[in-house]
C-alpha cells in the first residue's frame, strides 16, 4: 500500500502524456475536443490491448489514437444492443412470473412470506415498496396544497389531481385503496429492478413453481436463475456506461445440456467466462421472445465486422456463427 500521488492534469496536458507513451495522434485539435467530452480516465481500460506489459502504459508501436477511438465506438454499439435485449427479457420474465403466479396464489402473493424460502429477506424485498408508497402519497399532498393556493377552481384541481395520481400507479393505489396496505404483485414486479426480480425468483418455495415460469423460455429454472444473475452484471455495466466487449464475467451462466458451445482455442479467454457466452443466450432468447425481431441480425451485423483478435478477446470460438443459436 502506498498513498495515491497521480496529480490532476488538463486536457492539453493528458494528450501529452499520450505522446509521451508512444500513441500516435496525427490531429490535435480532434484528440483535444475527444479527452472534453471523454476523460482520459475513461479510456484508459480500452488503450490496455495496446500497450506492452513492460514498461506499464507505454503503446505497441503504430499504435493510433483512432484505433482506440474504433474499440470505444464499437463498445458503445455493443452495450446499446445488448441493453435492449436485456430489457425486452426483464420485461418478459415479470410478465411470466406473474402471469403464472398471480392466477395461483393471488394478487398479493408477493407480501406472502410462505411464497419464499425462510432464509429470504421478505422484509428488504417490501421496505422500499413501501417507501415508495407513502413518498407517492407525500408527492400527491404536495400537489394538491400547490393548487389550492394557485386560485383554481376545485373542478380544476381535481382534474389536476386526478391526472398526476393516474401518471403514477403507486400514487394513483394510495389514494384510492386502503386495503391491502399494498398494491398487487403484477404493479410491485413493475417497480422492481432486475437484480431483485433476479433473487426474488431464486427465492421462491417451490421448485414445480420456477420450473413451470422457466418453461416459458424452455429452459431449466436452475439454468434461468443463473442467467438472471448474469444478465444482471451485464445490465449494470450497461447502465453505468462501463467496458463490456472483452470483459471477464465474475457471474458465469449456466448452460442448458443440450447446448453444443463451441470451444475455445489454445490461449485464447474460455467463451463461458467472457460476452460471447451473453451474446449467444441473448439471441436465444430474443429470439423466443419476439420470433419477428431483428436484434440478432443487427447483433451478427456488428460482430461481423471486427477483426478476430478482437473476437477472441470477448471469447468467440471459432464456427461460432454457425451454431444453433446464431444460424
Amino acid at each position: 500500500m502506498r498513498p495515491f500521488d497521480k496529480p490532476a492534469l488538463s486536457v492539453d496536458q493528458q494528450l501529452e502524456l499520450l505522446k509521451n507513451r508512444g500513441l500516435r495522434i496525427t490531429n490535435d485539435h480532434k484528440a483535444r475536443c475527444l479527452l472534453e467530452v471523454v476523460t482520459l480516465f475513461r479510456l484508459s481500460p480500452y488503450m490496455r490491448p495496446f500497450q506492452k506489459t513492460c514498461p506499464r502504459h507505454v503503446f505497441k508501436p503504430g499504435t493510433s489514437l483512432k484505433d482506440i477511438v474504433e474499440v470505444y465506438r464499437f463498445d458503445s454499439s455493443l452495450r446499446g444492443l445488448v441493453m435492449e435485449a436485456i430489457e425486452r427479457i426483464e420485461v418478459a420474465v415479470r410478465a411470466a412470473i406473474n402471469n403464472h403466479l398471480s392466477p395461483r396464489l393471488g394478487s398479493g402473493w408477493i407480501t406472502d412470506p410462505k411464497s419464499f424460502h425462510s432464509s429470504y429477506a421478505h422484509d428488504e424485498l417490501l421496505r422500499p415498496l413501501r417507501q415508495k408508497l407513502a413518498d407517492e402519497a407525500r408527492k400527491l399532498e404536495r400537489g394538491l396544497t400547490r393548487n389550492q393556493r394557485s386560485g383554481l377552481s376545485e373542478q380544476a384541481i381535481r382534474q389536476h389531481m386526478d391526472n398526476r395520481a393516474r401518471d403514477n400507479y403507486f400514487r394513483f393505489y394510495g389514494a384510492t385503496y386502503d386495503d391491502p396496505q399494498l398494491p398487487p404483485a403484477w404493479a410491485m414486479l413493475e417497480e422492481m429492478s432486475l437484480g431483485t426480480v433476479s433473487t426474488l425468483f431464486r427465492a421462491i418455495a417451490r421448485s414445480r413453481e420456477k420450473k413451470a415460469i422457466a418453461s416459458r423460455f424452455n429452459l431449466p429454472f436452475e439454468v434461468l436463475e443463473s442467467w438472471l444473475h448474469t444478465l444482471t452484471f451485464v445490465r449494470n455495466c450497461c447502465a453505468h456506461h462501463s467496458r463490456l466487449w472483452n470483459r471477464e464475467l465474475p457471474v458465469r451462466p449456466s448452460l442448458p445440456k443440450n447446448w453444443a458451445i463451441a470451444k475455445a482455442c489454445h490461449n485464447q479467454p474460455q467463451p463461458s467466462q467472457r460476452l460471447y457466452v451473453v451474446l449467444t443466450m441473448l439471441a436465444y432468447l430474443t429470439d423466443l421472445i419476439s420470433p419477428d425481431t431483428q436484434w440478432k441480425a443487427r447483433a451478427l451485423t456488428l460482430l461481423k465486422d471486427q477483426d478476430t483478435p478482437r473476437l477472441r478477446s470477448m471469447g468467440f470460438p471459432d464456427g461460432w456463427a454457425a451454431q444453433e443459436q446464431w444460424a
